[in-house]
Order: C-alpha cells, then structure tokens, then sequence
C-alpha cells in the first residue's frame, strides 16, 4: 500500500505503480449475497447444479460484483492521510476480459493515471484497478475509478 501525507500528493504520483493486494477468494456465499442485493438470481451465478452444465462449469460471480470490488481493494493500494473526508466519484472505464468462476482468488493492482484540483478544493485522482485472477492470464476486470479527497 502507498501512503500519501495529503491529498496534494496525489498531483505529483500520476503514473505511479501502486502494487497488488491481497488475495480474496471469492465463493459461492459472497454470490449469492450480491444476488439477494441486486435482484440478479441468473442461474450463471446462483445455481451450481445447472452452471456445472453451462459454458463455464460452474457458477461465475457477477461482473458488477467484481466491478463492486474494487472498493475492497481500494484501501489495500493506497491511503491518503491528511484528509477530512474522501467520496467515490464514479468510474469511467469498465471492461470484463474473464469471468470469476466460484473458488477463484482474486486480487487487485493499481495505478494512479491522472490526479488534479477541483473547484470545490479537493483533490481528484484517477486510479486504474486490474482485478486479477489467480492462474488466468487474462484479468477479470480493469476498472477506472475517480475519488475525490478533501483535506482536512
């Protein structure tokens, strides 16, 4: 993880390598839960006898649970001290190369590729999140995701 002292930091980190998080594993329970939340009950993603049979062999995760992760790992690439509070301002990219199947691990890598002032007097950084799947060469997800930080 890379800590910055302020968010004016971040104006000078464009580029940087932010590293690669821990590993997650995602099962048949953090699905399901996605699921319920999401009123998405596709047979893809919540019903393992019949995924067994399908194109992929078993249950996938959602593509927006994987997307949704990215606030997981988030906090595990970098912390940004200094700050009065720090907001999700949304996402430009989204792309999903592979799918999740149940049982995999996952884990993230990031990259800060843009940061600048706001009107408001925050700090706006672009960070770019690849979700990576254990054992797969092609990643889950790569995720452009805009975070607004105030100083405190």
């Amino acid at each position: 993880m890379r800590t910055f002292d302020s968010p004016g930091e971040l104006l000078n980190a464009i580029g940087e390598d932010l590293g690669e998080t821990d590993w997650l594993e995602i099962d048949q329970e953090r699905i399901d839960l996605f699921a319920d939340a999401t009123g998405d009950h596709q047979w893809i993603h919540v019903d393992p006898e019949k995924a067994a049979k399908g194109p992929f062999g078993r249950p996938i995760a959602h593509g927006y649970l994987t997307a949704s992760l990215a606030n997981y790992f988030l906090p595990q690439l970098l912390d940004v001290q200094g700050t009065s509070m720090g907001v999700n301002y949304g996402c430009d990219k989204i792309r999903f190369p592979a799918p999740v199947p149940v049982g995999s691990r996952v884990r993230a890598r990031g990259a800060i590729t843009s940061a600048e002032e706001t009107r408001d007097g925050g700090i706006q950084a672009k960070v770019t999140i690849t979700i990576e799947i254990e054992g797969n060469d092609r990643p889950a997800c790569v995720i452009e995701t805009i975070s607004r930080f105030y100083p405190a």
